[in-house]
């Protein structure tokens, strides 16, 4: 085999490595094992976060239960992290990753979707007496603000795009994150408002959303699957019904409190 002719197969066989679709267990893999695997970062409140004693609590800790009940499997709840949500559903780690994932055209090309659970945006927290400071992009991105990020999901995409001029600092623990704020090591954070809102209730008097008009930007939350009709289908299924019956937002007011 000539030089060229194998440089342009490794090439192929690397960008189907790194970009192919995931297609691991499908549905029927799914109920032969007996257990959906639910892959989880635990830092996202109020979606999922990790006690003190290394449980999980969250309305995706609830609805992953549902949604295992549904499909006659026990659920085995699988850490994964910001960073290695791709790259764990590639390597077959977990089936579907909840938690308040957002839909963006790079995990749509290699997994599929759920219908969105819900649409939400970027906005920023900020201390209470900042609440009317960082109120736009502009008044943000500044060399003398500095800006807090979790490494490896939107948010620090956000950031990166939109704030090339403020001091960035990526934090490596989302569930102390907001403590860099409250405590002055931070000016703000940018990240999606029902976490804006869900932290400022936690730290209430402390933390508080800044007075934006609207959103940043608007983008849908989905469940995160490996790819086969039958799984999107029957998780489709199961979640317009949760959003229908109103599940969905119990659980999720269940774990705002």
């Amino acid at each position: 085999m000539d030089a060229c002719r194998w440089i342009g197969i490794a090439t192929m066989a690397a960008g189907i490595l790194a970009a192919g679709p995931a297609a691991a267990r499908p549905l029927a893999a799914i109920k032969e094992s007996g257990t959906l695997r639910v892959g989880l970062t635990g830092d996202y409140a109020p979606y999922s976060l990790k006690r003190e004693d290394g449980t999980l609590k969250g309305a995706d800790v609830t609805m992953a239960e549902d949604l295992a009940r549904t499909l006659g499997v026990s659920l085995t709840i699988v850490p994964t992290t910001w960073k290695s949500l791709k790259d764990d559903l590639l390597a077959d780690r977990y089936d579907i990753a909840m938690g308040g994932v957002s839909v963006t055209a790079d995990r749509a090309a290699v997994a599929d979707f759920s219908v969105p659970v819900m649409s939400d945006g970027k906005r920023p927290i900020v201390r209470c007496a900042d609440a009317r400071t960082y109120t736009s992009i502009g008044a943000i991105d500044r060399p003398e603000v500095r800006v807090v990020v979790n490494p490896g999901g939107t948010n620090e995409r956000f950031a990166a795009a939109h704030f090339p001029h403020a001091t960035v600092r990526v934090h490596p623990d989302n569930r102390t994150i907001f403590r860099e704020v409250a405590e002055g090591r931070a000016d703000l954070m940018v990240t999606d408002g029902a976490e804006v809102d869900y932290q400022s209730r936690r730290h209430r008097g402390v933390l508080c959303p800044a007075a934006v008009p609207d959103s940043f930007d608007h983008a849908d939350k989905g469940y995160w699957m490996t790819r086969d009709p039958a799984f999107k289908a029957a998780v489709d299924a199961w979640l317009q019904a949760a959003l229908k019956s109103g599940a969905y937002d119990k659980a999720l007011e269940a774990a705002a409190e």
